[in-house]
């Protein structure tokens, strides 16, 4: 066992231990080589099955990089251009103005489509043609490229669209065919997972009092305009049966190993799997929009589909890119230091700090050392 494996594997344990998480994965990919694949803790509370490299967690939002890939994936064979108009690829789009919202402004959170109506139901955004035909009915929140807000659910549904559009197949299908069965996990990383494996997931849990949390907000947030707060990202959306089964491409289904290698195949140091050129690379984790965000508030910044930046390090805008999952998961990669990482949990929190804590083991041990 290797120094960073023996640390990072105790402060997992440590973590389980005390009580702060149930489950977990860490997986660390440096210039591509797997140095870390840790597990600890509890899968299933109910049964006492462990976590081990291979579960699969809901991890919300990270999924968004994985929807992202197949878009850059697609695109640099040439099916479509980062500012090729969506409805020139998916007609019923054009509806209310948006014919000019391009892929990428759905990619930088700047199409001004951030929204699900408000009476959307959970079994609205399992059903792929009632849901997409909603998302293509949405009037303009600001003209396309004025402004960034988050597209929590409608950036997956758009882009999961145009793939279906361009290659006839369902976004999941293009995931498994085009990246994760390459990358040799297209049974551990899923959008819409069969529900015959769902007997391999993590069951997610909400910290006490982290359900809630929506509950004291001022009910004029702009948030609370972009979709129904039974859509909020909790334990009990995340752990039934029509959701873990539906294509929804906000988020994923995956292992941290899975999530970590694709990172790793991105940034182009995994021998046998480059998924994109470096040349794409670097304008997918460019920025492309900044500032404020219209829809949560608090500043961002985003390349093509990627969040650039990490919690608690500073100065990695130009080198990390990556996505959160709501609930306190995360997943990046740093073009600079070659680190590809992902961890996964089934604690649902609102903060990183699990993530705060693991992240600065990975970087002492290395970012120094020479590539």
């Amino acid at each position: 066992m290797t120094d960073i494996q023996q640390e990072i594997q105790q402060a997992a344990d440590h973590l389980v231990d005390s009580g702060a998480e149930r489950g977990l994965q860490v997986a660390v990919y440096h210039r591509g080589v797997q140095v870390v694949e840790v597990a600890a803790g509890t899968a299933d509370p109910a049964t006492g099955r462990p976590v081990t490299p291979g579960t699969v967690f809901y991890n919300y939002s990270i999924g968004k990089a994985a929807t992202a890939t197949v878009v850059h994936v697609l695109a640099g064979r040439g099916l479509f251009g980062y500012d090729t108009p969506v409805a020139e690829l998916w007609p019923a789009f054009a509806a209310h103005g948006k014919e000019k919202v391009t892929v990428r402004q759905v990619l930088d959170h700047t199409a001004g489509v951030p929204g699900l109506p408000l009476d959307t139901t959970v079994e609205d955004i399992c059903d792929w043609e009632r849901i997409t035909a909603r998302v293509a009915d949405e009037r303009l929140w600001w003209q396309p490229g004025e402004a960034m807000g988050y597209h929590a659910y409608t950036f997956g549904y758009i882009l999961g669209e145009v793939v279906r559009r361009v290659t006839g197949k369902p976004v999941s299908q293009v995931l498994a065919d085009d990246v994760a069965g390459p990358l040799g996990f297209a049974d551990e990383l899923y959008f819409g997972m069969p529900v015959a494996e769902h007997g391999r997931l993590a069951v997610l849990e909400d910290r006490p009092g982290a359900a809630e949390m929506f509950a004291g907000l001022p009910e004029d947030l702009p948030m609370f305009k972009a979709g129904p707060v039974s859509l909020m990202p909790t334990a009990a959306l995340g752990n039934r049966t029509d959701v873990l089964a539906a294509d929804i491409p906000a988020g994923a289904k995956t292992s941290a190993r899975a999530v970590a290698t694709m990172y790793a195949a991105l940034l182009g140091s995994l021998p046998g799997h480059t998924l994109i050129s470096p040349q794409r690379l670097h304008e997918a984790t460019s920025v492309s929009s900044s500032g404020p965000d219209r829809v949560f508030g608090p500043d961002s910044t985003w390349g093509l589909g990627y969040a650039l930046g990490l919690p608690g390090r500073e100065n990695t805008t130009g080198s990390v890119f990556g996505m959160a999952g709501a609930g306190g998961s995360y997943a990046f990669g740093d073009t600079e230091h070659g680190i590809a990482f992902a961890l996964t949990k089934n604690r649902l929190d609102m903060d990183f700090g699990t993530l705060e804590g693991i992240v600065p083991l990975v970087y002492r041990a290395l970012a120094d050392q020479p590539g």
